[in-house]
């Protein structure tokens, strides 16, 4: 199906798909039914969009309420607007059990946000695990669990519609970096039981953390089955393209910076450190991390992903 027409999909019908870029996450407004105290938004998008989620978010409710905000995982492009939202609506948060207790303490480390520039505290009032469901436009929403991308995440879905929240478990050409693989843990294994257990759903309509919705959900599932094999088969070859999908995201975050600093940064950056540990160092790829690093801000420059203008690294 054309992803334009999937716009005015029946599974659609009450809710508001706000796609954004890939900084940020899409945010999806599940509008209230009546009788219930007010929407539910399925994640928030990164701390540097937050007034633009808080913008979007306020004229899509009209006014009305908004009585929660579930995070699908806690990666940086999915919480960042939690805090601003909390604070603008009063908002409970609801977040997977995984890393609840880090949230509750606000450990950077666990939470993987000084890699990716989540830094505005939030507070949860409790969880959404897998098996676990709610209510909201009037639907049954069941949370499954959405290992690989993330070992915490959670997809949701309702039956009745055949309506799947994806989040980056599955988009219309792949899914998300598998962190685990990159720091010695298995995932790309959870990524085949994730893909496996979303084909046995009736999913009619996908509308996943990037990008449009989609409603061709077996072409989507044999490209990242195809993607998935081709990491399974070369580790490093995932190890090389989560490197520069985290030195894009930097670009996208600070929109221009210098060449000196993003190498610097990125060379600075645990998760990096972890990868060129595994995957760069003593493997004869560069003679050292930096170096590493700047082959990966010429590559994304090559692709159009960036651009050099000077001493400067431009996002495109």
């Amino acid at each position: 199906m054309d992803p334009v027409a999937t716009t005015n999909h029946p599974a659609l019908a009450g809710l508001t798909v706000l796609e954004r870029g890939w900084l940020s996450s899409n945010n999806i407004l599940i509008h209230a039914a009546p009788g219930e105290p007010g929407a539910v938004l399925v994640d928030t998008g990164h701390v540097v969009h937050r007034e633009q989620t808080l913008a979007l978010v306020r004229h899509a409710l009209r006014g009305a309420p908004l009585a929660r905000i579930v995070n699908t995982h806690l990666h940086s492009d999915h919480c960042g607007g939690n805090a601003l939202l909390q604070q603008a609506f009063g908002a409970p948060i609801a977040i997977p059990p995984g890393l609840a207790d880090a949230v509750r303490a606000w450990d950077l480390a666990r939470l993987s946000h000084d890699d990716f520039g989540q830094r505005e505290r939030f507070y949860i009032e409790g969880t959404i695990g897998p098996g676990e469901s709610f209510v909201a436009g009037g639907r049954r929403w069941q949370a499954l669990a959405a290992p690989g991308h993330d070992p915490h995440s959670i997809v949701l879905f309702d039956a009745g519609t055949g309506l799947l929240l994806s989040a980056d478990a599955l988009w219309a050409n792949g899914f998300g970096v598998v962190f685990p693989e990159l720091v010695g843990e298995t995932g790309f294994g959870e990524v085949g039981a994730t893909l496996d257990l979303i084909e046995r759903l009736p999913v009619r309509l996908v509308v996943p953390g990037h990008g449009p919705p989609f409603a061709d959900v077996a072409a989507a599932l044999a490209r990242a089955r195809s993607r998935l094999a081709a990491f399974r088969a070369d580790p490093a070859r995932h190890a090389r393209h989560a490197a520069k999908v985290l030195v894009k995201y930097h670009v996208m975050e600070e929109g221009r910076l210098p060449r000196s600093e993003l190498v610097r940064w990125s060379a600075a950056a645990p998760l990096m450190r972890q990868v060129w540990s595994r995957f760069g160092e003593g493997r004869g790829v560069a003679a050292t991390l930096e170096a590493w690093v700047e082959g990966f801000v010429n590559e994304l420059a090559g692709s159009g992903a960036v651009a050099i203008e000077g001493a400067d690294v431009v996002d495109l």
